[in-house]
């Protein structure tokens, strides 16, 4: 997992729950990196776990909440740093159909060793999109997150209803229809 996802994991949380929370984080989890990330970097998706982990436990949020909040925080990241993905669509259904085929392609060009989930999507109707999530780090509740804030991104109200394909989380069905 990119160590951009963990540094901007830290900032959320000092800006949510403060430096003490992130502090506490850090010392009371044995991990492999010592806590040290840099955004460049590549770190275990086991430590990722960890941290949601204890962030569910200091605050009582349920860890899939702590992840679409997270995924929230996040997208306004990406959009402040990579604002061409977002202004090359029209909407949120052109933006969503181009992650495989453009986002993740410039993502790679830039961090060859990320392991990045893979969508596809079919566009049902011109109301309806189907997305396929998967990925073995199981983070559908982060995906979701994303998918929220496109849509409020391009100001269109939307339903997203999502189901499992498989039972261990590692692909996932997003079915988005505008209102």
């Amino acid at each position: 997992m990119k160590g951009i996802v963990f540094t901007e994991f830290f900032e959320m949380v000092e800006n949510e729950y403060g430096y003490e929370v992130v502090d506490k984080l850090i010392s009371e989890n044995e991990l492999p990196s010592g806590g040290a990330y840099t955004s460049v970097g590549t770190y275990k998706h086991s430590e990722m776990v960890q941290l949601l982990t204890s962030l569910s436990n200091h605050t009582g949020n349920e860890v899939p909440s702590l992840l679409k909040a997270f995924a929230l925080y996040f997208f306004d990241v990406l959009k402040n740093g990579y604002p061409q993905f977002l202004e090359a669509a029209g909407n949120a259904f052109d933006f969503l159909e181009s992650i495989e085929k453009y986002i993740h392609v410039e993502v790679l060009k830039l961090y060859p060793d990320a392991e990045l989930p893979t969508f596809s999507t079919r566009k049902v109707n011109d109301n309806q999109l189907e997305m396929i999530y998967h990925s073995e780090r199981k983070m559908a509740d982060f995906a979701e997150g994303l998918l929220i804030r496109s849509l409020e991104y391009y100001r269109e109200a939307a339903q997203i209803d999502r189901s499992n394909i498989n039972d261990d989380g590692t692909k996932v069905k997003f079915l988005i229809t505008k209102n």
